[in-house]
């Protein structure tokens, strides 16, 4: 009997309109996914060397959990919240002030701290990682207006540059016009107060329950019926 469950009841799964956010739950280490089970060599890339043993030989299914399920009406919002939420990450663990690494009491206080322990204090990226996410909603908030692009389109036609009329170009200017707002996004939690790692939210954005699975984040269901959630939202 085939393990998937019935199209009746889910979503489909379509390219660039869902992250899957998983993390470690003995390092909380972090992996966006834009596919429901992670894929080994994509997923490796995005685990940096920050000391011995912190990059495994392969990934552990049994040690990465679903974190939470973003979910967009368009396929490039959701690739570009996809690229920037790596970017952020990248920083996390590459540019960082010093003071998370440094002792902060006993007789080594002020010096850096071990290998080991540097090495676990940057490899949990969870809280880091659901504050990108609510940050990366709010500058897709502020984008430019659909009035802003309309007056960039005209400057390009008036440097000679024909706007696209037909294939990808047509597809990828048709929507951006859909930018300048999170109407429609969705974020579905394995645990809810996880959401609390981000002092705000956009207000239009729909925080709900993630269906339980093991390893691999559930199928989101329908977007009608869902339990939502009061979250603290921009003022």
């Amino acid at each position: 009997m085939s393990s998937l469950p019935s199209v009746v009841g889910v979503q489909a799964i379509k390219h660039g309109h869902h992250i899957f956010v998983y993390n470690n739950i003995r390092t909380n280490q972090v992996i966006y996914s834009l596919t429901r089970s992670m894929n080994n060599n994509d997923s490796m890339k995005q685990l940096p060397f920050v000391g011995k043993k912190t990059v495994p030989a392969a990934l552990r299914k049994d040690l990465w959990q679903p974190l939470a399920l973003m979910e967009f009406p368009s396929s490039v919002q959701g690739l570009a919240a996809y690229r920037k939420l790596r970017e952020y990450r990248r920083l996390h663990e590459n540019e960082y002030p010093l003071d998370i690494i440094t002792q902060t009491e006993g007789k080594h206080k002020g010096q850096l701290l071990g290998t080991k322990k540097r090495g676990k204090v940057l490899m949990n990226q969870k809280a880091n990682s659901v504050a990108d996410m609510a940050a990366v909603l709010q500058q897709q908030e502020r984008q430019p207006t659909p009035e802003q692009l309309e007056r960039a389109e005209r400057r390009v036609r008036k440097d000679g540059r024909p706007p696209a009329k037909r294939g990808l170009g047509k597809q990828l200017s048709a929507e951006a016009y859909s930018m300048g707002t999170v109407e429609g996004v969705r974020i579905r939690w394995a645990n809810l107060l996880d959401a609390e790692f981000a002092e705000t939210w956009p207000a239009a954005v729909v925080h709900d329950m993630l269906g339980k699975s093991r390893y691999t984040a559930a199928y989101p269901p329908p977007p009608d019926g869902s339990i939502l959630a009061q979250l603290p939202a921009e003022g």
